[in-house]
């Protein structure tokens, strides 16, 4: 008999490492983000009145066999004009059981509170980790990238969902990458306009820098699918991490004329770290980190973006150039970009020119509720 627990935030953390084997390649938030991101009187989505959500666990004879997520983010219902739950931090043993119940728990909470519709995977909304992996079970995530295991897609689809967005991952080789193929007249001219100002991040400069990185997203993104622009409590919430594992030689972030106008966020892909520690701070973290900081050879871009007003006149291309120069300098091998929805042709194309090739193919699956 399977028992649900509401709020237990413990239960949640364990439960991936009860389902799935060492071999796998999931990777967890480290424990104390988990019950950081999950307590609502901490996670600006809540405190600020943009959403809630409901924690569930499930437990056969006392052990947690699967969690989720349910939520409502009402902001982009308001933006969008749309009643839609979501659910999230989706795990679940391969038991059709644990799987209905966990999903029917989140669309009852859903459909208690108006919504007509529910969607996921999203962590916690659209701006977040997102999807359900559907190909490349066996490639490793970089930090910020889903992974869900091969059954998940056909439990789904058992509960009557279908795959409504789809999406893809990549990766770039860099040695493979030569950074000049990404320079053409227009970007040349980019990169020798004094108008344009090269900003670096530091520790003294990081709160600035993510300002200017949050404006600059909230505008470059303004017209995409899902998007809402995320104020400064909810970017700093996300962001406000990313200080003490960041590698200041690698962001990108651009003013013209005082004003930002482009943003590129890299950072060294963190998993294979939080699987050294089992996603745990204890006595040999410090030792785990140091290893990992000496042998990092993977990043991660999480964050790109350019104000319309400066779109399609070479900044992407030589911001680009910039990021991939510093990444071979540093020394990494590859760089992770998280996902691109299918349906966004132009950033499919610029990831093909430059060598991407896929990672992950996800999607997000949605059903209608019942009244």
């Amino acid at each position: 008999m399977i028992a649900l627990r509401t709020g237990d935030r413990a239960a949640a953390f364990d439960v991936p490492f009860r389902i799935y084997p060492a071999s796998s390649p999931y990777v967890s938030p480290m424990r104390a983000d988990l019950d950081r991101v999950l307590d609502p009187a901490r996670n600006p989505l809540v405190t600020e009145g943009h959403g809630r959500f409901e924690l569930f666990t499930a437990h056969r004879d006392g052990a947690p066999v699967g969690r989720i997520v349910a939520s409502i983010h009402d902001a982009s219902n308001a933006r969008h004009g749309t009643r839609r739950a979501q659910f999230g931090f989706f795990d679940c043993a391969d038991d059709a059981e644990v799987a209905a119940a966990l999903l029917g728990a989140a669309e009852g909470w859903g459909r208690e509170r108006g919504a007509i519709e529910i969607a996921g995977n999203f962590n916690l909304t659209a701006m977040q980790m997102a999807g359900v992996v559907t190909t490349g079970f066996d490639a490793a995530p970089y930090t910020d990238m889903m992974w869900s295991p091969p059954y998940l897609p056909r439990l789904l689809e058992a509960n009557g969902y279908r795959a409504v967005f789809d999406m893809t991952t990549f990766v770039y080789d860099l040695d493979r990458l030569d950074p000049a193929m990404l320079l053409g007249p227009k970007q040349r001219a980019i990169l020798d306009d004094p108008d344009y100002q090269w900003l670096g991040v530091t520790r003294r400069t990081f709160a600035a820098r993510m300002e200017d990185a949050r404006l600059v997203l909230n505008a470059g993104f303004d017209r995409n699918p899902m998007f809402v622009p995320l104020t400064p409590a909810e970017f700093a919430f996300q962001a406000g991490e990313m200080m003490w594992i960041m590698d200041y030689r690698l962001p990108v972030i651009v003013h013209h004329r005082g004003a930002p106008v482009g943003a590129l966020l890299c950072v060294p892909d963190m998993n294979p770290f939080i699987r050294g520690t089992r996603a745990r701070l204890g006595i040999a973290t410090p030792f785990h980190f140091l290893r990992h900081c000496l042998k990092r050879t993977r990043a991660v871009i999480l964050l790109y973006s350019v104000d319309p007003a400066h779109q399609n006149r070479g900044l992407n291309g030589a911001m680009l150039f910039r990021l991939a120069t510093a990444l071979k300098q540093a020394g990494y091998a590859s760089v992770g970009g998280t996902w691109i929805a299918d349906v966004n042709g132009a950033s499919l194309r610029q990831a093909e020119k430059i060598g991407a090739r896929p990672l992950h193919d996800l999607a997000i699956f949605g059903k209608q509720l019942d009244d």
